[in-house]
């Protein structure tokens, strides 16, 4: 039987951070619209990965407004974690993340002043604690990353260090759902708003495609997308380069069937769980297959989408090496320094309609001039003026071919002015363009 707890003086309660009453803090969590959802899939795997990379059988993932604490992912915890996911703010000690530039610590809660006033302190079910704060795009802090040891114990520098990169995933994660959230409510805004419609859509058609492409410093990349001549103001075309762990950046672009609001829903969800993927697998093929089970599981419509991703990072000669892989997508090209061009990529399943996408990775290897070409339909399906002949992957290639000189953008340019040519100014469908190129040691590299 356990002794009685001693009674808590209130001046032992240290004061709740003035930062859980940011209203910027409120307003960010508030667009997540997690706080009291059900349990989600994703986040209960990042709490497992961090139960076990810490040593420990508990582990959750808090979210707190002003007043209480919301365990969205709980391991450890058994029938309470599912039956009282809510509690007072001041009986958790997440809350203290708050007001904290980064994690915090305690290998013996029972003498650390900012726990040993809690109950599950008081009574010995947590002995050390150790919490990672979960931020949103602006640096907010919503929640945290909690795991918890019943007897105290040491963190150890290497478990803080993974711990610190699994609160980055989760929040990624909750970045994710507030974007598929925010989608969802201007999809619901188009179809109630009338003649605000087409401004609407417009803008929503912005936000899926990144309005500057970052690149490092040993890449000339740019991209191109050009709108369907039908007047559709949302399409599902996206493009996306962005860095993952270093020295490792990603490169995705995808085309989703049809047009309008329904592909735009697909398009946000699966620019944004590319994003999460790709921070936390090497494969492009498991990104592409993470994509392909969270289309199936979420079933947002019926719609599909192909798609390419690289992944590559830079060697120590002026090229670069990685993976390729294709869900149900064109091949990339690659255009060498001495002109040739060549397919990259092994055919794979479109993702979306399959439980399973048996998908491959391919070796890439760019060397200094080489240039990665990855494309949508648009563009080697794209109709002649009077209709009847495809410009078609020779011509493209062909194309690309006589590229001498020329740095990423000027080689985009010279493709889409090929095009529009062929296709006498009108485009019968969307086209997304994105090229890699690996520039010369001695060549003066674009701002």
């Amino acid at each position: 039987m356990k002794a009685p707890l001693k009674p808590l003086v209130l001046a032992d309660v240290p004061p709740m951070p003035v930062q859980v009453y940011n209203p910027a803090r409120l307003a960010a969590l508030a667009a997540t619209a997690l706080m009291g959802t059900e349990p989600d899939p994703d986040l209960d795997n990042l709490c497992e990965l961090a139960a076990s990379a810490a040593g420990t059988q508990q582990a959750l993932v808090v979210l707190f407004d002003a007043r209480h604490a919301f365990y969205k992912a709980a391991v450890g915890w058994g029938p309470l974690a599912l039956s009282r996911r809510s509690v007072l703010l001041h009986t958790d000690a997440c809350h203290l993340l708050a007001g904290a530039a980064g994690p915090l610590v305690a290998e013996d809660a029972a003498c650390d002043a900012r726990l040993a006033h809690l109950a599950g302190v008081r009574d010995k079910r947590v002995g050390a604690w150790a919490g990672f704060p979960l931020r949103s795009a602006d640096g907010l802090v919503l929640g945290g990353l909690c795991v918890l040891d019943e007897e105290p114990r040491p963190w150890t520098a290497g478990q803080i260090d993974t711990l610190t990169r699994l609160a980055g995933a989760v929040s990624d994660v909750i970045e994710l759902r507030r974007q598929v959230h925010q989608a969802q409510d201007r999809i619901d805004a188009l179809r109630s708003s009338g003649a605000a419609a087409d401004r609407l859509a417009q803008t929503l058609q912005d936000s899926l495609l990144p309005p500057v492409i970052a690149r490092p410093a040993w890449l000339d990349a740019a991209a191109l997308y050009l709108p369907a001549s039908n007047g559709e103001a949302v399409v599902g075309d996206f493009y996306d380069l962005f860095p993952t762990r270093p020295p490792w950046w990603c490169a995705v672009l995808g085309d989703v069937s049809g047009k309008g609001l329904e592909a735009a829903k697909v398009t946000a969800l699966a620019r944004y769980t590319v994003r999460t993927e790709a921070t936390q697998h090497a494969s492009p093929a498991t990104v592409l297959t993470r994509l392909n089970d969270a289309l199936v599981r979420q079933r947002v419509n019926d719609r599909f989408l192909t798609a390419v991703c690289v992944m590559l990072r830079p060697g120590p000669d002026g090229g670069a090496r990685g993976l390729i892989s294709l869900g149900g997508h064109p091949p990339a090209l690659i255009r060498r320094a001495d002109a040739t061009v060549e397919e990259a990529g092994r055919p794979g399943l479109l993702l979306g309609h399959f439980d399973d996408t048996a998908l491959h990775a391919e070796l890439v290897e760019l060397a200094p001039g080489d240039a990665l070409l990855l494309y949508t339909d648009g563009v080697t399906e794209a109709h002649s003026r009077g209709g009847h002949d495809l410009w078609g992957l020779p011509a493209l290639s062909t194309l690309l071919a006589g590229c001498d000189g020329l740095n990423a953008e000027q080689m985009l340019e010279r493709i889409t002015s090929a095009l529009t040519v062929h296709t006498g100014g009108y485009h019968s469908d969307d086209t997304a363009l994105l090229l890699l190129r690996l520039p010369h040691p001695t060549e003066q590299r674009p701002r």
